[in-house]
């Protein structure tokens, strides 16, 4: 039995075949590479880390301390409150704009044309010509209607 590691391996080998396209998941060097992923994302997380120290000591730290210590050359403070209000807001719409697209359906799927608020149309209630035509209840138009008003050649 193989080990089921071999699922959360970022390489996969793809082989192309005249009948159809098959995705091996055999890679020798899966728990390796795992590792290294494993790896280079905490080495990430550390520069990040260390980055948002030196800012935090760059605006919080007075100025006379920091030229004590031999730091004369750094940036002006006073785009330290600007440039972390400018960059929180680019990320939140970044977020914002990914969950949106995370959470919207694919274009092929059924559920852009159809949901659990859709109702169909019916003809259930005919009436004579003489009488009065009551307002019809709120429904969807059906797909099938539209593309005939919108595709039908016979205009």
């Amino acid at each position: 039995m193989t080990d089921p590691s071999f699922l959360n391996s970022p390489r996969r080998i793809l082989s192309l075949s005249k009948e159809r396209a098959t995705v091996s998941f055999t890679d020798p060097d899966d728990k390796v590479s795992g590792f290294l992923y494993l790896k280079n994302m905490a080495r990430s997380l550390q520069r990040n880390m260390a980055l948002w120290v030196i800012y935090l000591i760059w605006a919080y730290t007075p100025e006379p301390w920091l030229r004590s210590v031999g730091i004369t050359y750094y940036p002006s403070r006073y785009w330290a409150l600007p440039s972390y209000a400018m960059v929180t807001i680019v990320l939140a719409i970044t977020f914002y704009i990914g969950l949106n697209f995370m959470a919207t359906a694919p274009p092929t799927s059924l559920n852009t044309i159809y949901d659990e608020f859709s109702r169909e149309h019916s003809l259930s209630q005919v009436s004579k010509e003489g009488d009065e035509q009551p307002i019809e209840p709120i429904s969807d138009i059906g797909i099938h209607q539209v593309n005939g008003l919108m595709f039908n050649s016979a205009n």
